[in-house]
């Protein structure tokens, strides 16, 4: 394969790539505390060029990463909707152990448990089950603190990492820890907002823009490997008149 056939056959891999993850984020747009993925472009140099002190290189998307910058808060009167303004997630209960979400659309199950749409436990401080009384108001502090009847209940977990490079997605909301080094703290100046819900943030009119841009580049890169093809056929043809 000639070398501008090999680049831009490289650089369709890496913008189909990049579809797949805008696609993603287009259909989560209006997903509750959905974070964004992005991808980090690098230029790959195949080791024998580097003997050689060729200068090719072609572009691939090194890794992806997910874009935990804080979506819009948007009022909903509900009070068992909350939000966080800050860093942090609310921590629940999943079925291998803790999750962290910033999707704060709760409701009450059956037995008195704050749960999550996927019925996750709302943990407290101490980890266990928040159990609230459903005949009774619910009022949430901004520090997470839960009063019915003006008792307080109990307390939300709200959980900060140092580095959310050590947080891994697990379905569309929801994070697990991946490194049992990195411990979960209480986030400084994150207040928890009741009748609120965080939305995406994914903007559609930014996913809009950048998906056309990307299938530009398509485009471009597609008339590339035309043009390498053309430019080989003639090549053939100039050496059979010889």
């Amino acid at each position: 394969m000639d070398p501008i056939t090999a680049i831009a056959a490289s650089g369709l891999r890496a913008r189909m790539e990049s579809l797949d993850l805008l696609a993603n984020n287009v259909a989560n747009a209006g997903t509750g505390g959905y974070k964004a993925d992005r991808e980090f472009y690098s230029l790959y140099a195949a080791p024998e060029a580097a003997e050689s002190g060729s200068a090719g290189t072609m572009p691939v998307i090194e890794r992806a990463w997910i874009d935990h910058q804080q979506g819009t808060l948007q009022t909903t009167g509900n009070p068992l909707d909350l939000a966080l303004s800050g860093r942090g997630f609310f921590a629940v209960n999943g079925p291998s152990g803790p999750l962290y979400t910033r999707n704060g659309n709760f409701r009450l199950a059956p037995d008195g448990k704050l749960v999550t749409n996927e019925g996750y436990a709302v943990r407290d401080q101490q980890g266990a089950p928040l159990t609230i009384a459903g005949r009774l108001p619910v009022e949430v502090a901004g520090d997470g603190t839960v009063t019915q009847d003006g008792a307080v209940i109990g307390k939300l977990e709200v959980a900060d990492f140092t580095s959310t490079a050590g947080l891994a997605k697990q379905g569309s909301t929801y994070f697990r820890a991946t490194d049992p080094a990195q411990k979960a703290t209480v986030p400084a100046d994150t207040a928890v907002g009741q009748g609120q819900l965080e939305a995406s943030n994914t903007g559609s009119a930014e996913a809009a823009v950048r998906l056309v841009s990307v299938m530009r580049q398509f485009e471009m890169l597609q008339r590339a490997v035309s043009i390498g093809n053309e430019m080989n056929q003639h090549a053939i043809q100039e050496v059979a008149k010889v």
